[in-house]
């Protein structure tokens, strides 16, 4: 009866992940239809698979499909980074932003505005990458002083360190140069709009290598789940898989953030939706997150430009409101356990 059941579970399970696909489909033609500008779906249709150069095929083609393809990369990367980092320091609040990575990228977006004089998205989404980079091995080295391996314990303490310096950094900067202040506000609130195709190149290659490592690493995240020790028992290579998973995050949440901004609470709610839907299993946890978050994210960015209208309201707004109270809910209904 076992097997029969196990093997129940895996349909179900993977039905499950090709109903996530098709809202994930859905919410993307959702995304090219609706925007500030009304456009029929039948003309949004035709200019979709018949680019004429008309006004129309122009706004779908330049601003709404490289936006669209952007959300779902940068929703990719954010619920596979918060999945693996829960599962890498087995704490279940932990969020991209935990190895201060999110403030890694603010700091560099600081640097480039503030001295480099860059001023473009495709200019400072190398400096957010580098930033974002430098802080995790910074650190990775606290996490691993005097010691072998950085344990989860002493990963957080020193990310939380870093976070606050990087944060007083960033402040202290931004108030001496407004000039500065006035364009990373735009960048910080998170956002999917003004992106072209050639940010989306950008991001890419580091995405996708970040996302073939990620879930390369599921099933040493299952045995590390039971404790560092049963995990060397059964076969795992624990410094290996916490060095390989740390990079993915870098490659994953560094790449996110740099190209949409620090957008909070997709990496650490989505992981949670998962492991209700499917158990701990990683291998399907890290499936579902990579497709759940991309549903919330270009989700969230229909609705603030239907709420915004003839205007939008940014992404990073609309995941704090829509991602906090399913936290919460969440937390309510279950303990947040990793097993």
């Amino acid at each position: 009866m076992e097997p029969r059941a196990g093997r129940t579970a895996t349909t179900f399970r993977g039905l499950g992940l090709l109903l996530a696909l098709g809202a994930l489909v859905l919410v993307g033609l959702l995304s090219i239809w609706v925007g500030t500008r009304g456009i029929a779906f039948t003309d949004t249709w035709s200019a979709l698979w018949h680019p004429d150069g008309s006004e129309t095929s122009v706004v779908i083609h330049d601003y709404r499909i490289p936006r669209t393809l952007l959300g779902v990369l940068v929703g990719m990367a954010l619920g596979l980074s918060g999945a693996l980092m829960q599962a890498l320091t087995r704490n279940p609040l932990a969020d991209p932003g935990l190895l201060g990575i999110s403030l890694g990228s603010s700091a560099g977006v600081v640097v480039a505005l503030a001295f480099l004089g860059v001023g473009s998205v495709l200019g400072y989404v190398w400096f957010a990458f580098a930033g974002a980079a430098v802080a995790s091995v910074v650190v990775h080295l606290l996490g691993s002083a005097g010691r072998k391996l950085a344990t989860p314990d002493r990963l957080v303490v020193a990310g939380a360190a870093v976070t606050a310096v990087l944060y007083a950094f960033n402040s202290a900067v931004l108030l001496l140069k407004p000039k500065a202040f006035d364009q990373f506000r735009f960048w910080t609130v998170g956002s999917l709009s003004g992106r072209s195709f050639d940010v989306l190149h950008v991001v890419l290659p580091f995405i996708a290598v970040g996302l073939v490592i990620a879930l390369g690493l599921a099933p040493s995240l299952n045995a590390l789940a039971m404790g560092d020790q049963v995990g060397r028992a059964l076969g795992v290579n624990v410094g290996r898989t916490r060095v390989l998973g740390a990079v993915a995050v870098v490659l994953l949440c560094g790449a996110a953030t740099a190209a949409a901004g620090p957008i909070g609470f997709v990496g650490l709610a989505v992981p949670h939706v998962a492991r209700f839907v499917v158990g701990p299993d990683q291998r399907w946890v890290l499936a579902y997150s990579m497709l759940l978050a991309p549903v919330l994210l270009v989700g969230a960015d229909v609705v603030g430009r239907v709420l915004g209208s003839p205007g939008e309201v940014q992404v990073g707004i609309i995941t704090a409101f829509l991602g906090a109270p399913l936290f919460i809910a969440l937390c309510r209904r279950r303990k947040l356990v990793m097993l």
